[in-house]
């Protein structure tokens, strides 16, 4: 089915004139084939990505549970019809990853993915974002998401997510996991999945 199509079964009809301007605007910062930009500030990849994740960040975005200033901006103003649209949109694109992880440390990565950290009361990554890291639903997908941005992410979770302890978003689940994991560790998984397809 179309994103027009989807985006018409909820009742409003979303031009391809004004999706594709959208998301032009969107990949202005997140890369081409919205596959990620490296930059002074990693943006992640969007190809491929979990609607219903992508949904429930804008939204905590807008609602200030998630802080970054930029995104606000542009969350606030989509309308539900374009939101839909949109992230049908970057669902169904499947670039390649862009890669530039160091190789190293794969291998303990994907342990890391598979097995998760025992001692540290760490579960198994692919427990909820799937075997093949593509997530589902409200858990993303990190196959092929730049190396950088997880490292960021990961390293910096408290700074940005759950802003609003009364109102969490749907990562919050990700705390105490991103907390218990050292940078090694940190930086051993964003490089497998990085380089995942």
């Amino acid at each position: 089915m179309s994103t027009i199509a989807q985006a018409q079964d909820k009742g409003v009809q979303i031009s391809s004139h004004d999706l594709k301007a959208k998301t032009e605007y969107c990949k202005t910062c997140h890369g081409i084939d919205a596959q990620g930009f490296r930059g002074s500030y990693p943006m992640p990849r969007l190809a491929g990505q979990q609607p219903e994740y992508i949904e429930n960040q804008l939204k905590a975005f807008v609602e200030h549970r998630r802080n970054n200033p930029v995104m606000f901006n542009v969350a606030h103003v989509l309308s539900p019809a374009m939101l839909a649209a949109l992230t049908t949109e970057f669902k169904n694109l499947n670039p390649k990853p862009l890669g530039g992880a160091p190789t190293a440390n794969v291998a303990e990565g994907k342990k890391i993915y598979e097995e998760g950290v025992p001692s540290a009361n760490v579960p198994p990554c692919a427990s909820c974002h799937g075997p093949d890291a593509k997530g589902d639903g409200q858990f993303p997908r990190l196959a092929g998401q730049l190396n950088d941005y997880v490292t960021r992410k990961l390293t910096n979770w408290d700074k940005e997510r759950g802003q609003d302890k009364a109102n969490p978003d749907s990562s919050t689940i990700m705390q105490p996991i991103a907390h218990e994991l050292t940078q090694a560790q940190i930086k051993s998984v964003a490089a497998y999945v990085s380089q995942l397809e």
